[in-house]
């Protein structure tokens, strides 16, 4: 899958979870300056490149899941970008119905 880190991210979660609504928004200039412990660059991140995303979804996949099966679905999905480059994920999985968190 070619594209953007964010459009693949968006295309893997529409395609795994059917999200009813879905909110791919790359945080990554947030974090200039930040040091990448445990990674191959040792100095301070410059804020550039698609590094750190937040994910707002709501998907009937889901419903009766706790927080942690929720985070999973999406870390599944989402397994090889976490490998191959996306260094932070922030989650925010709710059923349909469930309040959102903004």
């Amino acid at each position: 899958m070619t594209g953007t880190t964010k459009a693949r991210i968006e295309a893997k979660l529409t395609q795994a979870l059917s999200p009813q609504a879905l909110a791919v928004l790359d945080e990554s200039h947030l974090h200039a300056g930040h040091h990448h412990a445990g990674s191959d660059h040792h100095e301070a991140f410059d804020g550039s490149g698609e590094t750190h995303f937040r994910v707002r979804l709501v998907s009937a996949a889901f419903e009766g899941q706790s927080r942690v099966a929720r985070h999973r679905l999406v870390n599944e999905a989402l397994r090889e970008e976490l490998v191959g480059g996306v260094h932070a994920l922030a989650i925010e999985a709710s059923a349909p119905g469930e309040p959102t968190r903004r």
